[in-house]
């Protein structure tokens, strides 16, 4: 039989892997204890650092995730403070003092309020608001609920803090500010010739004045020249100023607001205490002046009140046009309602009216 057997080299080489199976098969039961402890040792090691590695992936991964939302907030706000217009809003409070506040273009009215509001430190804010004068020079209310460039149109950015509803019974007020406000407004509405006063009234009005800005009379310092610093009336007098000082004298003691106190119990017995007058016509044509207050709709012919509604007896307010409206519930003796109509000189004074009426019926009734 013959066998191949190769050259020199192969078998040298088959002659030295003998030993190595001979030796491993020699001892296969009986691991290195060393090795095996090594074996260990590293495998852990690479547990370790495959976790720490994936550890370290998700964090990263988190803080990419963070980054890049914070990096689109600030380019989004970045993109609002670009788009958002800001304008400057003057206000002329009723102490004659100026008021500035930048809002945003878009704001809307109770936004400016409420910082006049904070700005006085006012809680019972229902009782005022703020005006402004539209074109053709009237006086319009801006409404809160509504922005405040589409009011005011193409007017200027200039308003006015006055007293929109006034409380008929001022005692009721909780605050001393809340009065000292409204004692301001009433100042200014007798000065104007819009709260018409007879002379003693006048004068009993400048001296509870006179006590709550100056305090108790002093004949050195309270001489008339300094007396004619303020606006008693309309047409103020030597006369007046002189009675004025008279009366002061008789307060003295009183405080601030005591003095504010009285000057409203007097003020709110005048006969045209709160009321917003406004021209119409009636359906003969003739000139009247309808008046808002609290208590109703009271119409005045050549200023004498010639008749009045009560919010209570009114059913319905409307315009049409330049036509002003009110739906008059029956009396006793009568059946059907009746309506009345007022003319207006035009669109925008019937609506202005109407609005008026709607929110002292609204807030009175």
């Amino acid at each position: 039989m013959t066998t191949e057997v190769g050259s020199e080299s192969d078998v040298k080489k088959e002659a030295e892997k003998a030993p190595e199976v001979q030796q491993q098969t020699d001892q296969p039961d009986k691991p290195d204890p060393a090795s095996a402890e090594q074996t260990q040792v590293e495998l852990t090691s690479f547990l370790h650092k495959l976790r720490s590695d994936w550890l370290l992936g998700k964090e990263e991964t988190k803080e990419e995730e963070q980054v890049i939302p914070h990096e689109a907030s600030v380019l989004s706000a970045l993109k609002v403070n670009k788009k958002m217009k800001m304008v400057v809003c003057h206000v002329t409070l009723l102490d004659g003092s100026q008021f500035s506040c930048e809002v945003e273009k878009r704001a809307k009215g109770q936004y400016l309020f409420f910082q006049v509001c904070e700005q006085l430190n006012l809680l019972e804010k229902d009782y005022f608001g703020l005006s402004f004068k539209d074109n053709a020079e009237q006086r319009c209310w801006l409404d809160p609920t509504k922005e405040i460039k589409r009011q005011i149109r193409n007017s200027q950015w200039q308003f006015a803090f006055s007293v929109k509803f006034y409380p008929p019974d001022p005692s009721q007020l909780t605050e001393d500010i809340t009065r000292y406000l409204l004692c301001l407004q009433l100042r200014q509405d007798i000065a104007s010739g819009r709260l018409p006063c007879s002379f003693v009234t006048h004068a009993l009005l400048g001296s509870y004045t006179l006590q709550a800005e100056l305090g108790d009379h002093d004949p050195e310092e309270h001489r008339l020249d300094c007396i004619s610093d303020f606006q008693f009336a309309p047409n103020q007098t030597k006369e007046l100023e002189e009675k004025v000082v008279e009366l002061h004298k008789s307060h003295r003691g009183m405080t601030p607001a005591q003095s504010d106190a009285q000057f409203l119990e007097n003020a709110k017995k005048l006969s045209m205490y709160g009321v917003d007058l406004h021209h119409a016509k009636d359906s003969e044509g003739v000139d009247i002046m309808l008046g808002v207050c609290a208590n109703g709709l009271l119409i005045y012919k050549d200023r004498l009140r010639i008749n009045r509604f009560a919010w209570p007896k009114i059913l319905k307010i409307s315009y049409k046009r330049s036509n002003f409206y009110i739906k008059i519930r029956p009396g006793e003796a009568e059946q059907f309602e009746s309506t009345v109509g007022f003319k207006l000189p035009n669109h925008r004074a019937a609506k202005r009216v109407w609005k008026v009426c709607v929110e002292h019926h609204t807030f009175f009734r």
